[in-house]
C-alpha cells in the first residue's frame, strides 16, 4: 500500500489528468456497436481489437465474489490513426504510451453510451479530436 501511495505521489498531474467523454444512444448495444465500428472505418481506420468486457465482468464475478451486476453489455473497441499518431508522437515521442485509441460502448438498463477517455496533454489535441468526430459520427442518425 505505502507503495503504491509513493507512485501516485510521484506521477505528475498531466499523466493523471483525464475525463472520460459519453454521449447517448438512442438505440440497442447491438445497434450502437454497429454505429461505432461503422464510425471508426468512416474516418479509414481498422479497428484492431474488440474486448468484451461486459462479457468478462459477468462470467468472471461470481469467481471474485462480487455481488453487484455492472453492465447489460459493454465492449471497447480499440484502434490506431497513422496520420494522427505520428503528428502527436512527433509533438511528443512519449505520446505512444497512449496508443492504441479506446472508444467504449455501455448498456445498463435502457441507457446506451458511446464514449472515450480524453487526454489532458495539449499534444494530444489532435486524438481528441478524431475520438469527438467518431462519437459524434456514431451518435448521429
Amino acid at each position: 500500500m505505502l507503495r503504491t501511495l509513493a507512485l501516485l505521489i510521484t506521477l505528475p498531474a498531466a499523466a493523471t489528468a483525464q475525463e472520460v467523454i459519453t454521449h447517448a444512444y438512442d438505440g440497442s448495444f447491438e445497434e450502437a456497436t454497429f454505429a461505432l465500428e461503422n464510425a471508426i472505418i468512416g474516418e479509414g481506420l481498422v479497428v484492431d481489437h474488440v474486448s468484451h468486457v461486459g462479457e468478462m465482468l459477468a462470467r468472471t464475478g461470481a469467481d471474485i465474489g462480487a455481488e453487484t451486476h455492472l453492465f447489460d453489455a459493454a465492449d471497447v473497441y480499440l484502434f490506431c490513426s497513422a496520420t494522427t499518431s505520428r503528428e502527436v508522437m512527433q509533438a511528443d515521442p512519449e505520446n505512444l504510451a497512449f496508443c492504441p485509441y479506446a472508444m467504449f460502448v455501455e448498456s445498463r438498463g435502457a441507457e446506451t453510451k458511446i464514449g472515450y477517455r480524453s487526454f489532458a496533454r495539449e499534444s494530444m489535441a489532435p486524438v481528441n479530436a478524431l475520438l469527438a468526430r467518431i462519437a459524434g459520427a456514431a451518435t448521429e442518425f
